[in-house]
């Protein structure tokens, strides 16, 4: 779905759009969060708290940028082909998870004795989704046990080597993440990373290039999850982080996370996996959301950690 354009028309470079959402969203946390993550070269986000990243479309090459402002989202696409626009603003939209309906979640959420304040504090706090679910599932791998920053930069290193360079950038943005059969096809020696993740990162890039594993629009969280725990390196916790990021699974609890713990600890229960997993059920059918709210409490917290979480 694509929101109307802005009054005068649509300006073919680049092309601008106004995304529309129901209120209340937080747009600020949500380009924070995308921020923390950005892989330099592939995304940034600038002074102003706009957006921006690559792109790659089935046919051709694009760079979107996103400004959360009062009542939707602004867009500006530069697309090789200008037809692919609309399959740019649906990935602009599962990114920003715009098409959540906000109210079941508030009546869900808000009232948890636990929770209940952080949610009513933000109401319109998102998920954040990619634009891409093989770059978000390669990305997670390659982030396992090591600092935010760290992770950012093996996934920069990755784009320049294997990615394709863009003929036209914009700001910083200067590649593409590359294709999973790019990344299945690279030297394991390039990579950077203890034996047994390099295994995992080319195993997974193999089983995304065959179709072994589909996280395409529209995949069964399931079945997708159920694929991912059957390749070495992949346990549950990056499968239920995948599920929630790529696939938009909506009621995924991420009990073996570090934030997660940590952010129930500082609330004063017990954050431990089988506890959290047990508390977690009252927050059915809309635990990713509970997990965003529990991520954003521990960011205004001293313990705060800027490690990633380890994979279960």
């Amino acid at each position: 779905m694509i929101s109307e354009p802005d009054a005068g028309g649509v300006c073919p470079d680049p092309i601008e759009l106004r995304l529309s959402y129901l209120a209340p969203f937080d747009g600020s946390g949500l380009v924070a969060f995308l921020g923390l993550r950005a892989a330099p070269g592939v995304e940034e986000v600038t002074d102003d708290g706009v957006y921006r990243r690559s792109l790659s479309l089935p046919h051709g090459a694009g760079i979107v940028e996103l400004a959360p402002v009062a009542d939707h989202v602004q867009a500006r696409f530069w697309l090789e082909d200008p037809d692919e626009l609309d399959a740019a603003a649906d990935r602009s939209r599962a990114l920003l998870d715009l098409d959540a309906d906000p109210t079941p979640i508030q009546e869900t959420l808000a009232g948890d004795p636990l929770i209940g304040e952080l949610v009513r504090a933000t109401p319109g706090r998102r998920v954040p989704g990619h634009v891409d679910g093989d770059e978000l599932a390669i990305r997670a791998v390659l982030g396992q046990q090591v600092s935010l920053a760290g992770a950012n930069t093996l996934a920069a290193r990755l784009a320049v080597s294997a990615g394709q360079p863009l003929t036209q950038p914009v700001g910083t943005i200067t590649h593409r993440f590359p294709s999973a059969a790019q990344i299945a096809a690279v030297d394991p020696e390039s990579l950077a990373m203890p034996n047994s993740r390099r295994v995992a990162v080319l195993t997974l890039a193999r089983a995304l290039a065959d179709g072994t594993v589909q996280l395409r629009p529209g995949a069964d969280p399931a079945r997708a999850r159920l694929q991912l725990l059957g390749l070495p390196g992949i346990g549950p916790w990056t499968a239920d982080y995948v599920a929630m990021r790529a696939l938009g699974d909506r009621d995924v609890f991420l009990s073996s996370d570090l934030g997660v713990r940590h952010a129930l600890e500082a609330l004063g229960v017990d954050g431990r996996p089988k506890a959290a997993q047990a508390l977690a059920e009252r927050w059915r059918p809309y635990r990713s959301y509970a997990v965003v709210h529990l991520w954003a409490h521990l960011a205004t917290t001293s313990r705060s950690t800027a490690r990633t979480p380890t994979p279960g």
